[in-house]
């Protein structure tokens, strides 16, 4: 059974920083995809972030130069560390996996907290 745990989401101050830890259980961590999305109230789940098997990342626009994706596969972790934190980042982040690369499954966690006060 596939588990993805997440945590480090908070109250920041805007400006500040964040860092997002997803561990993984269950699943061959090493050659799946992972990402972080995001679902602020009101609005639609949006991609935040991936990152491929082999490690390389890809950013939503509205994320670029402060967010950093990455991925532990000794620890079957997947981190997201975001920087000058806007008060339109808050939302609640879930975690993400596929199988592989190109797999349209998905798994998700059950989401981590982050609210940005102005």
């Amino acid at each position: 059974q596939v588990q993805l745990v997440e945590s480090g989401g908070g109250l920041v101050q805007a400006g500040g920083s964040v860092r997002l830890s997803c561990v993984v259980s269950g699943s061959a961590f090493s050659i799946n995809a992972a990402g972080w999305y995001r679902q602020a109230p009101g609005k639609q789940r949006e991609l935040v972030a991936r990152i491929t098997s082999a490690g390389d990342p890809n950013y939503a626009d509205s994320v670029k130069g402060r967010a950093t994706i990455s991925r532990d596969n000794a620890k079957n972790t997947v981190y997201l560390q975001m920087n000058s934190l806007k008060p339109e980042d808050t939302a609640v982040y879930y975690c993400n996996l596929r199988p592989t690369d190109y797999s349209h499954l998905n798994y998700w966690g059950l989401g981590t907290q982050v609210t940005v006060s102005s």
